[in-house]
């Protein structure tokens, strides 16, 4: 498995990419082989400001729907409009075509709480 070290990480399986004050969200390469064929990517809550740990979306695969947390506080500024027609792309590149949302964070400290690649690593097995 691979589990980027430039990435924080939730016992989730969310990855998080910090630049600034903006963090890139999608799903980690474990989360998206245990769920298998992804086929519907939902995010309905662009623009809206959540807390950490408050679902932000859901991600359907061939066998089940799952809930997408997110892992810092803040506003959410982006998604990835390309998953619309191209959900695979989160099982093909989960670091990269394969991103869900961007955030503009309410509280950057929170990312201290997140995990490590080495850390995350050790979760995922």
């Amino acid at each position: 498995m691979n589990f980027p070290a430039n990435l924080k990480y939730t016992e989730d399986h969310e990855w998080v990419k910090v630049e600034g004050d903006i963090a890139t969200i999608g799903i980690t390469e474990f989360a998206q082989s245990e769920l298998g064929d992804i086929v519907f990517v939902e995010i309905e809550t662009l623009g809206q400001t959540l807390n950490a740990h408050e679902i932000f979306g859901t991600v359907e695969a061939v066998k089940t729907v799952s809930d997408l947390f997110l892992p810092l506080s803040g506003e959410i500024i982006e998604k990835n409009e390309g998953l619309d027609n191209n959900p695979q792309n989160v099982n093909e590149d989960p670091y990269g075509n394969g991103w869900m949302i961007k955030v503009k964070m309410s509280n950057p400290s929170e990312v201290d709480a997140l995990l490590s690649a080495e850390d995350y690593s050790a979760i995922a097995g």
